[in-house]
This record gives structure tokens, C-alpha cells and sequence, in this order.
């Protein structure tokens, strides 16, 4: 039997999480829930570093964050489908671990990977709760299960979040862990062909984002996410106000 987890975070390339949703993330362990991250590819595409360095860069970001797990589900970069096969990989991923809350990719990006992502997993999700849908794990039938909720973080483009998580006292030690991929962020000490993520300005633009969203509700730094499904509360004691 696998450790059950509390939050279980999707990321199509290994530091999407990093860069959306490790405050919330650091948090939560904080709190003592079991968080764990699964990464669907390699992110062998990459213009810097290659598969096998982006693997040990999330290990060094995976213990700054304290994480339960992490794995890989060796989808294939760029061209992964929501077809069948990937959504069953994602199917016992889920049931693995049977999380209440599910992390992902933005419903909608500027990398074609991360919309396509996030339908992938929204999809796995629901069938993952589907009994007469059989998987395996180890030679033995997997459990249906479906968490309860869905969040869609966001990323390099600008989407409404439906709601925001304050990150203050956290942001610190995400930018520490986005910067264990030393391949992929700003580096003056590596002789690797610069892109969009690399240069100093996007590396601000995170730090710009967080404040942006932190203002909204009058914290220093906050993450902001996409639910499709209608969040209730049964009191107004846990809202954050802004006081002007």
C-alpha cells in the first residue's frame, strides 16, 4: 500500500510546479499535509541541460520543498496526446496515491504543453473514479478514486485567477527551489544558448507575478488558480481581507 497523499501536484515539465505552485505547496507541508509531485515528462525538449541533469535538478528542488514523492511519467515532450495510454499512466498515478486536491498546468498557455496538460489530468481524474475502469499497479487492481477538487495554477500567460493562496512567508524558499534548475533559469556561469526563461527579466517577471496577486488581497506574495468546480465555505473566519 502506498502512502496516501493530501495534495498531489501535476506538472508537464519538471519546474512547472516549481514556478506555479510550490508556495502553496510549502505551505501546506507546513501545515503537515503529504504533498507529492509527479512530472509527465522528461522535458527532453529543452533547449539547456538535457533529461538526465533536469531529473537531478528535481531532486535538489524536491528536498527544498519536502516533498513525499516524486516521479516521472516519461510522456513523451511535445508531442504527448490525451489519448488512452496517457491517461491510464495518469489513472494509476491518482489512484496511487489517492490525493483530496489535485494541482496542474494552466488551462491555457503560451507552451502548447501545459493546456494540453491540464485537460489530460482534469479528464484522468474523472475516470480515475470510474470502478469498471481496471489498473494495475504491481500485478494488483487499483482502487477507483477521484479527488475532490481540481486547481489550475497559473502561468506564463496572465489568467483571472478564481482565487488566490497567500505564499509571504514562503516565497523565499520557492525561488530557492526554482533556481535548483540551474540549466533552465538565469545563470551568467553556464555557456548554454539563452531563451525565453533564461533571461534575468523572466526570473523578475515570477517575482512581479507573486507580488501582483499578493496586493489583491493585501499579503506580500500569493499563487493564483483556475477551478472550474464552485468552491463553498461554511464561514467567512478563513478569508484574508484586505484592509485599505
Amino acid at each position: 500500500m502506498f502512502e496516501k497523499l493530501d495534495i498531489l501536484a501535476f506538472g508537464v515539465h519538471p519546474d512547472d510546479v516549481e514556478l506555479g505552485c510550490s508556495g502553496t505547496i510549502l505551505a501546506c507541508v507546513a501545515e503537515g499535509k503529504k504533498v507529492g509531485i509527479i512530472d509527465l515528462t522528461q522535458g527532453e525538449l529543452g533547449t539547456r541541460g538535457t533529461a538526465e541533469i533536469r531529473k537531478e535538478e528535481a531532486a535538489a528542488a524536491s528536498k527544498v520543498l519536502n516533498i513525499s514523492i516524486r516521479e516521472n511519467l516519461k510522456m513523451a515532450d511535445g508531442f504527448f496526446e490525451n489519448d488512452e495510454t496517457n491517461k491510464r499512466k495518469v489513472i494509476e498515478a491518482i489512484r496511487k496515491y489517492r490525493p483530496e486536491i489535485i494541482l496542474c498546468n494552466a488551462v491555457e498557455d503560451r507552451h502548447p504543453d501545459h493546456g494540453r496538460s491540464a485537460q489530460l489530468v482534469e479528464d484522468a481524474a474523472f475516470l480515475s473514479g470510474l470502478r469498471k475502469i481496471v489498473t494495475q499497479v504491481n500485478g494488483e487492481d487499483q482502487e477507483a478514486w477521484r479527488p475532490k477538487s481540481i486547481f489550475h495554477y497559473i502561468q506564463d500567460r496572465f489568467l483571472q485567477p478564481d482565487f488566490v493562496f497567500d505564499i509571504s512567508d514562503f516565497f523565499n524558499t520557492k525561488l530557492e527551489a526554482i533556481l535548483c534548475y540551474k540549466t533552465q533559469f538565469f545563470n551568467p556561469e553556464l555557456n548554454e544558448p539563452q531563451t525565453y526563461i533564461s533571461s534575468p527579466e523572466f526570473f523578475e517577471s515570477v517575482k512581479a507575478r507573486a507580488m501582483m496577486l499578493g496586493k489583491r488581497i493585501g499579503v506580500k506574495f500569493a499563487e493564483g488558480y483556475i477551478t472550474k468546480k464552485m468552491i463553498g465555505i461554511s464561514n467567512f473566519d478563513s478569508f484574508i481581507q484586505h484592509t485599505s
